[in-house]
């Protein structure tokens, strides 16, 4: 996100009067919000960081598998943005450290085109309205302290995803449809008459979603 400063002081709004603002500002370089949820236990974790690199990402990792200390594993869907590896966190804590962190985590990418499967890009767009808006944030101490009032907020009230895009949708959506499993499965079976049954995690794609 961009970060803007005020040129001008504005008016607050008084009786009879609306608040003021000039319609000039000054730009104040970029910064970069972090968004993860635990969508039925509305849970929130926002992290404002200077830039999207690979080593904030790492600090958000991190971070989210100390959150969850008794966790067999922490399942995370995330797009397939290229810091999303195993390979920043062996790049920045070594090899053995690294992989101990990344193994924390079940991670399920989200299909190409299709980040919009991701919840956590909902409670983006809840924090751009409820949080950043149309307002103006001069720095990153600023949005850091913004955040974090939100952030806050919306753990206290429990804030959930209320998810629709289930499994039958998507497969509807996508044209993952039985009718054209099975023939391609039938399909397999002539290229390969000797073939005995079918593989069922190959037929189901979207199962673990």
């Amino acid at each position: 996100m961009t970060l803007h400063a005020e040129v001008r002081p504005s008016s607050a709004a008084v009786p009879g009067r609306e608040a003021r603002r000039d319609g000039e500002y000054k730009r104040c370089g970029t910064a970069n919000v972090f968004c993860a949820v635990e969508p039925k236990a509305g849970r929130h974790f926002t992290y404002a960081t200077p830039d999207r690199s690979a080593a904030s990402f790492v600090q958000v990792l991190v971070d989210l598998a100390i959150q969850y200390p008794d966790a067999d594993a922490i399942h995370l869907v995330m797009d397939n943005l290229n810091i999303h590896r195993r390979k920043s966190l062996t790049d920045l804590l070594g090899q053995e450290i690294g992989c101990e962190v990344w193994n924390r985590f079940t991670v399920h990418y989200t299909p190409k085109h299709g980040s919009w499967l991701n919840q956590a890009e909902i409670e983006i767009g809840l924090l751009a309205r409820q949080c950043s808006g149309t307002r103006r944030i001069p720095n990153l101490k600023e949005l850091r302290r913004e955040v974090g009032a939100w952030n806050r907020d919306v753990n206290r009230r429990h804030t959930r995803i209320n998810w629709k895009f289930d499994r039958r949708t998507a497969r509807n959506k996508l044209g993952y449809k039985w009718k054209s499993i099975r023939r391609s499965q039938n399909q397999v079976r002539q290229i390969n008459p000797n073939r005995q049954g079918t593989d069922s995690g190959s037929a189901t794609p979207g199962q673990g979603t």
